[in-house]
């Protein structure tokens, strides 16, 4: 991994003060810690694969002894073992990731002229109002790691990359309406040996879902 890299990255520290901001799913922020994001095109994943993931879900936090049900159960989630936490955020990451990389939808993002849209909006603000170290633009999906200074700094910037690159998708396009699922799907670092991890997920997601080289597009620092 590149060392320089790793002096500029910031992962989770739990006794500092961080944030869980409460949409249709949980955003996890901390000041200046790394994150992975995903967000998906709208028909990326059926109901009844959301249904099945969602249940998934539940029948993990129940084993463990927390209601699904309960409003605090993110709370419930974060008082756990930090070793169990762990398991549950890649248990959940990678059954939602299995599902994004079966490539449902119309998968317009194969497409490298629209792809560059997506990739060239990531890029724009790097340095400013982020710090980015990898992402790749596949089929129907984004992923992305990236540090804000602030929880609304986090939230601001993924509602204007969804929707700048929805309104120059659909233009180049030739039709109308949402391109993004409205919440996307994040959480925070926790170590640099979880970093690593990531980023070679990132690096490796287009071999993993067997796509052709100019099917997906790639960045790393």
């Amino acid at each position: 991994m590149d060392e320089s890299v790793l002096t500029r990255i910031q992962v989770f520290d739990p006794s500092q003060e961080y944030a869980v901001v409460e949409r249709q799913l949980p955003h996890w922020t901390q000041a200046g810690t790394i994150c992975f994001i995903t967000f998906r095109a709208w028909d990326s994943m059926p109901a009844p694969v959301l249904r099945a993931w969602a249940a998934a879900r539940d029948e993990w936090l129940l084993r463990h002894g927390i209601s699904p049900r309960a409003l605090n159960w993110r709370l419930q989630l974060a008082a756990l073992e930090p070793q169990l936490v762990a398991e549950f955020h890649q248990i959940i990451a990678d059954r939602w990731n299995d599902h994004l990389d079966e490539c449902r939808g119309a998968c317009i993002l194969r497409r490298p002229e629209l792809s560059k849209i997506v990739a060239d909006s990531l890029l724009h603000f790097d340095g400013q109002r982020y710090d980015l170290t990898d992402f790749v633009v596949m089929p129907n999906h984004v992923h992305l790691l990236a540090a804000f200074p602030n929880e609304s700094a986090m939230l601001a910037q993924c509602e204007s990359w969804k929707h700048y690159t929805a309104t120059k998708l659909n233009r180049a396009l030739g039709s109308r309406g949402r391109f993004w699922q409205q919440d996307g799907f994040d959480h925070l670092v926790r170590s640099v040996e979880q970093f690593g991890y990531l980023r070679r997920y990132i690096a490796d997601n287009p071999r993993r879902a067997r796509l052709q080289p100019d099917d997906a597009r790639h960045f790393s620092k």
